[in-house]
């Protein structure tokens, strides 16, 4: 019995001694496999730039000619295109009433001249245009005292400014109206006195301006090619002296203000800017 008891309180003196020990070492002596570690740049984690969105890329036709259609053209006219026109311009005056001192009325020759025309948009639907042009007109004096007289011809400068209302802006037939005025200057006179029959030695007209109506369209044909078609009516009351010497008894002076009121009609191509 005695052996027993003291065998047992030897087993426990020494678990009491040693345990504390072994539990501070094994706190103090970390297990490689718990803490080892891999290098910190092998899994870094890289900086991501952010992405940016490129811009969108406009392609163009390279090898799309001026006379066609290019998938960047634009339909119709609109707000800042300009456009330039080559016309045919025929002139249609009127004479709608003459007074003359010697009777009669006077009538002058129709003509057709070349013209150019530049319209600008400063919206989809307000545009200004203006046109020159110069045509050459015979002028006669038709049942007066004398009969029927050559009076001689001219040549006329109508620069006419309109501003335009366009219905349908970005459309490949696009119809406007236009209201403006017209400054006449003519020049290069000739008196029709070129005989001693005809007692004309001497024509000037005046200067003159007049409002002016516009109605017309435009209708794209391929690319930025339009055909343009325009009507112009313009109300000039022209004063003509005829032998106008300061007096001179010989030549008889003569005076006559007559409506020439010329309708204006253009037909031609255009080119847009």
């Amino acid at each position: 019995m005695k052996h027993n008891f003291f065998s047992s309180s030897l087993f426990f003196g020494v678990a009491y001694f040693f345990l504390p020990v072994c539990f501070a070492q094994a706190q103090v002596s970390p297990s490689p496999y718990v803490h080892s570690q891999l290098p910190i740049s092998d899994y870094s984690v890289k900086e991501q730039k952010p992405r940016v969105a490129l811009p969108k890329q406009t392609h163009f036709d390279e090898d799309c000619g001026i006379f066609e259609t290019c998938s960047d053209t634009k339909k119709g006219l609109g707000a800042h295109d300009a456009i330039v026109s080559l016309s045919a311009l025929g002139v249609i005056p009127q004479n709608k009433s003459t007074n003359t001192s010697i009777g009669g009325h006077i009538s002058t020759t129709n003509a057709v001249m070349p013209e150019i025309t530049l319209t600008y948009f400063f919206t989809d639907n307000i545009a200004i245009s203006g046109i020159a042009a110069s045509t050459r007109h015979e002028i006669h004096a038709v049942g007066t005292a004398l009969g029927s007289v050559d009076v001689g011809s001219a040549w006329v400068l109508p620069p006419t400014i309109t501003m335009q209302w366009h219905f349908l802006p970005h459309e490949r037939f696009n119809p406007y109206v236009g209201v403006g005025g017209t400054l006449a200057f003519f020049h290069n006179t000739s008196p029709g006195g070129k005989d001693g029959a005809n007692p004309i030695r001497k024509l000037g007209l005046d200067t003159t301006v007049g409002p002016a109506i516009q109605l017309g369209f435009d209708y794209q044909i391929v690319g930025d090619w339009f055909l343009n078609v325009d009507v112009k009516q313009v109300f000039l009351n022209v004063t003509a002296h005829v032998n106008d010497f300061n007096g001179n008894p010989n030549y008889p002076g003569v005076k006559a203000h007559t409506s020439l009121d010329p309708t204006l009609l253009g037909v031609g191509i255009g080119y847009r800017f």
